[in-house]
């Protein structure tokens, strides 16, 4: 494909469009992938359709004598820096929830790992202020979203401070950055004269901003505890996450403040959701939907999206160990049927496309209204999930619309299959007592191939509850309800159930009567994660605090990698190398007379 399609990523790309100078440079840790599922792209060719000039510099050498050749390919950017360090925080993409080094990054060309620095924020932050000391930086993406206040990092084990004080960045952009990028733009268009200001970026919705001076704070807001509080005390810690929380929503939303020693992190209220309109003007965007030709060997993240369709953002789910609720918040938000479909129809034309659709979905695939009316209206509730553990009493679930787009989508010349592998939540499933059954059907009929991937995590309820999923019993009903209507549509398919192992809370004792209820269904799952405590989670606050941070209930968290490993093996008991761990778990529990059961004719 023709390099000009995309946007620059060297000076020669800059000079062939007659340009001498970008208005903004985008220095991010992952590929560049000119398609509307990396933040890049997507971010880029937002500013691009209002008028502005962007170049891409991605994954940039941070070291050596080259490196400040590199950031400054495109010379200073007229407006700002935007940097981000990817799809994923670059601790996460480079180590396992046990901290050993990854050997791959599907995010890097021929997914080689160790393109990206760790801590990437902050070391290209750094680079850039040795090179460019007064253009502003603005930093954005997953890694900033999640530890956008004070917060606990599993990799130094210790409270880190605001990543916004950690870079120096001028402006931090949490959650979905369209709305809030281009309002920061129009203001630094508008305010050249003095762009370091914290007038120049108060007042924006989805940001945050910093300063040292307690006269600039806004009148209207909540002090959350401050710093010093929460990297010495659980209780300041917990009290700082649950507050944070009640904040996500943009209807109900008060400013928040952190204080960190002599100076001050603001985050404004969230941006508001886009609406049908403007979320389908993004996928009209002219992305070629390839990898930049300078990757020969291509980029793996992007064979996982290419033919498959977002629906939505947003997730009213609330698990705790996910990062959805904080980074695109509680409201659903949707595409137009016709917006998918007119997508959908141009996959076809694609030279590699074999009529499959790989999937179509968001977060939660089957999540394509608000929760409730109250919800569309007001906003969600500050103090009452809609789903978590136990369905909210307002919440209606309805699949009439997704099952209708799936209908539509499954009936376009050229297409064979419609796949939905994004994740449905067989909890709201249940909760439609009218379409509910006939969902399942259409799912079972026409959008499975031999296996549906769910997301039980645990057999114990009590696990369940802190991880605010539905019951087993919950689940039971589901497996029980799939299998029937696979019988009843004359099909061969299963369930392939996701755990967690070691989630805070759980015990040996947890995970071996999760053990016993595999063993008892004749299943036990490839797909066991151990716990990776992610920055800015409920989970996480539960790991670091060893408490529930709403009930303030002190709960047993499995820290050391030995107990993980026991957990893990428990969960895996039919596998040859976790013999020897599974018999010291029955040991540990004075269950060795189980030792039959889980694991026959061994000695």
């Amino acid at each position: 494909m023709d390099r000009r399609e995309f946007l620059p990523v060297s000076r020669d790309d800059m000079i062939s469009r007659g340009w001498d100078t970008c208005d903004f440079v985008f220095v991010t840790g992952d590929a560049y992938v000119d398609h509307p599922s990396f933040a890049a792209a997507i971010l880029s060719r937002v500013l691009e359709n209002a008028g502005y000039r962007v170049g891409i510099i991605a994954q940039p050498p941070w070291k050596g004598p080259e490196a400040a050749e590199s950031f400054l390919r495109f010379g200073q950017p007229r407006l700002a820096w935007l940097v981000s360090a990817g799809a994923m925080d670059s601790m996460v993409a480079h180590y396992t929830a046990n901290n050993k080094p990854r050997s791959s990054d599907a995010y890097s060309p021929g997914g080689k790992a160790g393109f990206r620095p760790d801590r990437a924020l902050i070391t290209y932050c750094a680079k850039i202020r040795e090179v460019s000391k007064n253009v502003p930086v603005i930093i954005g993406g997953i890694e900033a979203s999640m530890r956008r206040f004070g917060h606990y990092d599993y990799w130094s084990n210790t409270v880190r401070h605001s990543i916004l004080l950690d870079t120096k960045a001028d402006v931090l952009v949490y959650g979905m950055g369209e709305k809030p990028l281009l309002a920061l733009a129009e203001r630094l268009a508008q305010n050249r004269e003095a762009p370091r200001s914290a007038q120049a970026y108060s007042g924006i919705r989805g940001t945050m901003w910093r300063t040292g001076k307690a006269d600039e704070l806004p009148v209207e807001s909540v002090m959350l505890p401050e710093f010093s509080e929460i990297r010495d005390s659980p209780d300041a810690y917990c009290r700082h996450f649950v507050e944070q929380e009640r904040n996500t929503d943009p209807f109900q939303a008060e400013i928040l403040v952190e204080k960190s020693e002599s100076r001050y992190v603001i985050q404004e209220k969230p941006s508001l959701p886009l609406d049908h309109a403007e979320f389908d003007r993004l996928y009209d965007l002219p992305f070629t939907r390839e990898a930049h030709p300078d990757y020969p060997d291509g980029i793996p993240a992007l064979q996982e999206v290419l033919f498959s369709l977002t629906s939505s953002r947003g997730c009213f789910g609330a698990c705790s160990f996910c990062a959805i609720t904080f980074h695109q918040g509680r409201l659903i938000q949707t595409r137009s049927i016709h917006s998918l479909v007119k997508e959908a129809k141009e996959l076809t034309r694609h030279p590699q496309f074999k009529g499959y659709i790989h999937d179509v979905g968001g977060p939660t695939a089957n999540f394509r209204k608000p929760a409730c009316p109250k919800q569309e209206l007001a906003g969600s509730c500050r103090d009452r999930q809609c789903l978590g553990t136990e369905p909210c009493p307002a919440l209606q679930a309805d699949h009439t619309e997704y099952r209708e787009l799936l209908r539509t989508l499954r009936g376009i010349p050229g297409i064979k299959k419609v796949f939905v592998r994004s994740g449905i939540r067989y909890d709201y499933l249940q909760e439609d007592k009218a379409g509910g059954e006939a969902f399942l059907r259409d799912l079972c009929e026409h959008h499975v191939s031999g296996q549906l991937k769910v997301a039980p995590e645990h057999s114990s309820n009590r696990i369940l509850k802190l991880m605010r999923k539905g019951s087993v019993e919950q689940y039971r009903t589901f497996a029980a309800a799939f299998q029937k209507m696979n019988e009843s549509l004359g099909k061969k398919q299963y369930l392939i159930p996701y755990y967690i192992a070691s989630h805070p809370g759980a015990t040996l004792e947890d995970a071996l009567h999760t053990a016993l209820e595999l063993k008892k269904s004749g299943f036990v799952p490839d797909q066991v994660q151990d716990f990776y405590p992610t920055p800015g989670t409920l989970s996480t606050c539960m790991y670091f605090t060893g408490m529930d941070p709403y009930t303030g209930t002190t709960i047993h968290v499995a820290r050391g990698a030995k107990e993980r490993a026991l957990q893990r093996a428990l969960l895996q008991f039919n596998k040859k190398e976790n013999h020897p761990l599974v018999r010291q778990a029955l040991r540990m529990v004075n269950r060795s007379d189980l030792l039959p059961v889980l694991l026959p004719n061994k000695k």
